[in-house]
């Protein structure tokens, strides 16, 4: 028997913190009937701090708050203008390894910018997704997952048009000096592109799975 599709959430814009609570309790309240979700969102500007994050690399904050949060990974930065995707999903039900959802999240952006005529790759010794822009190598999606109770939340982040300056007020990922990029200035966009609803089909497509679209919650 197919699995149920998973059901797509349209969040809109929110803050970070209320997301990040919501998708914890779904996790610890989640049994064998609780369907497979993902949740697609717009972040008001904000840093996180993944497990491995250190202090020395949130150099100059300043007005944009800093969360602690229990995902995997160093800092990174969430604010308009990025496609968030978040997979809640029951990876024990549907036998899916963390290097097999991490593989899928990476292959699901590099498609979609594909699409856009943008070559993009993964590298196994950094999570997320890069391509080059004339200065070199730039980071244009980041990753983090957790795992917890066989089930996974957190996810990708694909800086599409937002404002890329706080970036540098932090050493992304945990490397000083990393280039970051975002499809706007690799490609034109087309007015109303739905580059979240594309993630989100093509992360379905990775994990052999069907989607449907969900009333937003």
């Amino acid at each position: 028997m197919s699995p149920a599709p998973i059901e797509l959430h349209r969040l809109g814009r929110r803050p970070y913190q209320p997301v990040w609570e919501a998708m914890r309790e779904l996790t610890d309240c989640r049994d064998e009937h609780t369907p497979d979700q993902f949740w697609l969102v717009e972040h008001d500007p904000v840093f996180t701090q993944g497990q491995a994050g250190k202090p020395e690399h949130l150099l100059m904050p300043g007005d944009i708050p800093v969360v602690n949060t229990d995902r995997g990974g160093q800092v990174t930065y969430h604010g308009p203008g990025q496609v968030v995707l978040y997979p809640l999903l029951d990876v024990r039900r549907g036998k899916v390894g963390v290097r097999e959802l991490v593989s899928a999240l990476e292959n699901a952006v590099i498609d979609v910018l594909a699409r856009h005529g943008v070559d993009a790759w993964a590298k196994p010794d950094a999570p997320g997704v890069y391509t080059r822009t004339v200065t070199g190598e730039a980071k244009i999606a980041s990753l983090g997952l957790r795992i917890r109770r066989g089930a996974s939340y957190h996810g990708v982040a694909l800086n599409v048009d937002g404002d890329l300056s706080p970036f540098g007020r932090i050493n992304p990922c945990g490397y000083a000096g990393m280039q970051v990029t975002r499809l706007g200035d690799l490609v034109t966009l087309d007015d109303g592109a739905d580059i979240g609803g594309a993630l989100a089909l093509a992360l379905a497509e990775q994990l052999g799975r069907s989607l449907v679209d969900s009333a937003s919650s």
